[in-house]
């Protein structure tokens, strides 16, 4: 810091002290003009910080405004101070700094989304990005507007209880099931939810931003229930990755129950489900359709058929259950349900539903070929 700055922050001290409200007034304005024009250490900032923060305790809301479109978009402004400015009842104050500060930590952004306005989440899921702490919160308080704004926000981070929640809340919004259903990053079980639970919706949505896939949507949409989103919908970068490197380990002979605990502890959905239909010989659809399945049935028998433990298996049930929840009583009953399961009486149940499941292919490839006699 140079000698003129130091000096006129002793004078800015002094101001603070002895001046009248009209004097510090002007007084934050110098220092903010200084602090902004200026190239100094975080610790330099922060003296400024304690200073402006001084000055600024007392002044008005359109000062105060003032003051958060000023180091909105500074990356000088002092932490401490953009952190009180975006805390702000008054959203004009709040505003700016919610939409621009790339000096704002996660933790306030929390704070600010706990606990403000909708105006103020609204703000927030504008951001350039946002951390999965802070669309936690969003995607649990915010409102349509809020849902529809942070959905469509390419900088946004979900957490899967995240994405749950959109998926949870869209069910008769049409803008926000498209916004979810173009992101890339959603989980593909998550994408079937959001397709079953509004399908003619999905229907008119996609058809309209994918023609090219035209034909394969209207299959799909006829029968939500044997759709992946990596046949019809922007496709998992998360899921292929997953494929990629479970298939590696089953390669190698080291994919066994504990990576599947592993996986599922873990709430790696996409790993699981590869994981779960390399050692079963299921396709894909099926394993994740038992996994999401209310009726924990087709689980319980896999797991059976695989000889997992119950640790295991309640761990395939919690990453599958809406919310990963599961009441103690419906715990008790599948542990129940899993200890009067057998493991060839079940290892025979997956060969009778892969020998079905074949048989389905087969019959569905044949009616696909084109038709060499007619009547």
């Amino acid at each position: 810091m140079t000698d003129g700055a130091k000096t006129f922050l002793q004078e800015l001290e002094e101001a603070v002290s002895q001046g009248s409200p009209e004097s510090c007034l002007r007084a934050l304005w110098h220092a903010t003009d200084l602090l902004i024009a200026g190239r100094y250490s975080e610790a330099e900032i922060w003296t400024f910080g304690e200073v402006i923060g001084r000055l600024a305790e007392e002044i008005e809301l359109e000062s105060r405004c003032r003051l958060a479109k000023r180091l909105a978009s500074s990356s000088n402004a002092p932490i401490g101070v953009v952190s009180k400015l975006a805390l702000d009842d008054s959203i004009d104050v709040a505003g700016p700094v919610l939409r621009q500060s790339e000096r704002l930590d996660a933790k306030t952004l929390v704070a600010t989304a706990k606990t403000k306005s909708q105006q103020h989440l609204l703000a927030i899921s504008t951001r350039r990005s946002i951390g999965r702490d802070v669309t936690d919160v969003l995607v649990a308080r915010g409102d349509q507007k809020v849902l529809r704004s942070v959905a469509a926000n390419d900088g946004a981070r979900f957490s899967e209880f995240g994405f749950f929640h959109l998926v949870k809340r869209s069910e008769g919004d049409s803008i926000l099931v498209e916004h979810i259903g173009l992101r890339r990053d959603i989980p593909r079980h998550l994408f079937q939810q959001l397709i079953a639970k509004a399908s003619d919706e999905v229907k008119r949505k996609l058809e309209t931003e994918r023609p090219d896939m035209e034909s394969e949507i209207q299959t799909v949409v006829a029968d939500v229930t044997g759709v992946l989103h990596s046949k019809f919908g922007p496709a998992s970068r998360n899921y292929f990755d997953a494929k990629r490197t479970v298939e590696k380990l089953h390669g190698y002979g080291n994919l066994n129950e504990a990576k599947i605990s592993e996986y599922a502890q873990s709430l790696k959905f996409d790993e699981t489900a590869v994981a779960l239909s390399l050692l079963c010989g299921l396709p894909i659809d099926a394993v994740e359709r038992a996994l999401i399945d209310p009726n924990r049935e087709m689980i319980l028998v896999l797991a059976k058929a695989l000889d997992l433990s119950w640790s295991t298996t309640m761990s395939l049930l919690f990453l599958g259950a809406a919310g990963h929840r599961i009441t103690s009583q419906k715990l008790d009953d599948m542990r129940s349900d899993f200890a009067g399961l057998n493991v060839e009486t079940s290892r025979k149940v997956l060969r009778i539903y892969r020998s079905r499941k074949e048989t389905l292919e087969c019959a569905s490839k044949l009616h696909r070929l084109p038709q060499l006699h007619s009547n």
